[in-house]
């Protein structure tokens, strides 16, 4: 311990005053290696007619355009400006613009209704609004933005009838450019908002500071492709994670590949053309990419790294990707984090040892920037290879819940964070992952190693879920690739040597509640099973295979 206390207090020392500002992502990258190309799967909602290939140069150029802009229609240094608009990488174009006049980007994502939308907006207090004119007459339609808002932009379209405070951004074309304002690394500089698994999102206020130590172990684990590999993201836009990744791979100048749409019919196509040799995509997106690795032109053939940072992963999709791939030694790296704290563990897979993989191992916890323990219900440490809460101590979390500060200090025990998450640290200091605390059912000893167990067992499935049921029953929730019925022997045989479990529900992938991020909001899947009940499916098999609505 006392080792791990002068790491820590070391890089204290001697990283402090640095800073993450997304304001400066592409210009940093410009300054060094300005022609690095970047190609987006479609164009850009704000200048459509721009195309979709762009220098690293060209797009610094385009935000310090909507910078000014920006500044012109009466934003300013410290102001929150709340996005939320149609899903585009424009997104990521215009946070950097706000950032890059000092102003707080508040990140929303395009999945959020809009009333969720609407609450957000309210505990922003009186943010600037930029939208688009499809949003602010679609899922806005109903939010009273007036009194909530402070004024309202858009980025694209026109202004609807009705909407005088409202304020196009062409309007600006030609704005005066601004010199860049940092911010004091410990100030709020970003706001993004958790995933909303567990009802309403919290949102997270990150600073500068905070930001940089959760870049440099991501960019010392990218240092072996810097320069080498075209990188290809397809992410949401409103979370962290793909601001961290784009300043590692144009701090590397890394050739960049950016997809909104994470449709395998649409991306083979893009990735056979691109020929990416970094992939990183969320966890159940690689879920459905398994089919790519018999698509034609071998679109992941060019992969030399994978990686994954949102939650942990399925056995069976690294199994795929890796074998998709025809580079000699290719990795799946896998971070497990948290929106609180960012990364917190990780690890590596071979084609070797993916295939003997525990997916409840999420990895060593970071060393010199994550401290983890293991505790019971009072508080105490638990003994190694006993489940407990995890709590860590860092210098990546956030610096509050926006509104809800008594909310985010509940979560902290002399200095310790407590995740939500049960887990168990081995004897080689390695992290598994059991269960989120609220989604605990007591009949097993974890849902998440079952879940991973079936989606092994069954090729079929594209998800599979276990919530509580009416009286606390373990409830599985299943969706299949082709949306036929599950065959019932089938889950009888994969079955027949776990835990106890109610006949499974079978429901439309669509159908299934998610995040921005695409996990599954399982507390709001458990209400939908609970007042749903089961219907058989008139498929001529024996009963068993039931649907809900």
């Amino acid at each position: 311990m006392r080792r791990t206390n002068t790491v820590h207090t070391l890089l204290r020392r001697v990283t402090r005053g640095n800073g993450f500002y997304i304001g400066e992502i592409f210009h940093a990258a410009a300054r060094r290696t300005p022609a690095t190309p970047v190609t987006l799967d479609r164009p850009l909602q704000w200048a459509p007619d721009r195309g979709t290939e762009f220098t690293v140069g060209q797009l610094a150029a385009q935000i310090d355009d909507l910078a000014a802009r920006l500044w012109a229609a009466g934003v300013r240094p410290a102001e929150r400006v709340a996005l939320y608009k149609t899903d585009n990488f424009d997104i990521a174009l215009l946070a950097c613009a706000a950032g890059r006049i000092g102003a707080v980007p508040a990140l929303l994502s395009p999945a959020l209704d809009g009333a969720v939308a609407g609450a957000l907006l309210t505990r922003l207090d009186r943010p600037w609004l930029l939208t688009d004119a499809d949003t602010l007459t679609g899922a806005l339609r109903e939010v009273p933005l007036a009194g909530v808002v402070r004024g309202t932009l858009l980025s694209a379209g026109r202004a609807p009838a009705g909407a005088p405070d409202t304020v196009l951004l062409a309007d600006h074309a030609g704005a005066p450019r601004r010199d860049p304002v940092f911010l004091h690394p410990h100030q709020p500089s970003l706001i993004t908002h958790s995933s909303g698994t567990t009802g309403i999102p919290k949102l997270a206020v990150h600073c500068p500071e905070t930001g940089w130590h959760r870049l440099v172990p991501q960019q010392i684990v990218a240092w072996p492709i810097r320069e080498r590999e075209t990188a290809a993201l397809c992410m949401t836009f409103v979370h962290s994670r793909f601001y961290q990744g784009l300043a590692m791979f144009l701090g590397h100048g890394n050739p960049l590949v950016i997809a909104v749409d994470p449709d395998p019919a649409r991306i083979g196509p893009l990735f056979t053309r691109t020929r990416p040799g970094y992939i990183e995509t969320h966890p159940n997106t690689y879920v459905d990419w398994e089919e790519l690795d018999a698509a034609p032109g071998a679109p992941l053939s060019s992969v030399r790294v994978f990686g994954a940072t949102f939650d942990a992963m399925h056995p069976r999709t690294i199994q795929r990707m890796l074998g998709a791939s025809r580079r000699k030694r290719p990795l799946f790296v896998q971070f497990y984090g948290q929106s609180e704290i960012g990364p917190m563990a990780g690890r590596w897979y071979t084609r070797r040892t993916a295939h003997r993989s525990d997916a409840r191992c999420v990895g060593l916890p970071l060393p010199g920037f994550i401290s983890m323990r293991v505790v019971d219900d009072a508080g105490r440490r638990v003994a190694t290879g006993r489940t407990g809460h995890l709590e860590v101590r860092s210098r990546t979390r956030i610096l509050t819940y926006l509104g809800e500060d008594d909310r985010f200090r509940s979560q902290l025990h002399d200095g310790w964070w407590r995740v939500g998450d049960m887990g168990y640290l081995d004897r080689w200091g390695l992290l598994h992952l059991m269960d989120r605390e609220v989604d605990r059912i007591e009949t097993m000893d974890s849902n998440l190693a079952v879940e991973d167990l079936l989606m092994g067992r069954l090729d079929e499935l594209r998800e599979v879920v276990i919530v509580a049921g009416p009286d606390g029953e373990p409830v599985p929730v299943v969706a299949t690739r082709s949306e036929e019925p599950l065959d019932p022997a089938r889950w009888r045989m994969a079955t027949e040597d776990l835990p106890p479990m109610a006949p499974y529900r079978q429901f439309p992938f669509e159908g299934l509640p998610r995040t921005s991020t695409r996990k599954i909001q399982r507390p709001e899947l458990a209400r939908i099973v609970r007042e749903s009940p089961p219907r058989p499916v008139a498929t001529g098999r024996e009963p068993g295979t039931v649907t809900g609505a």
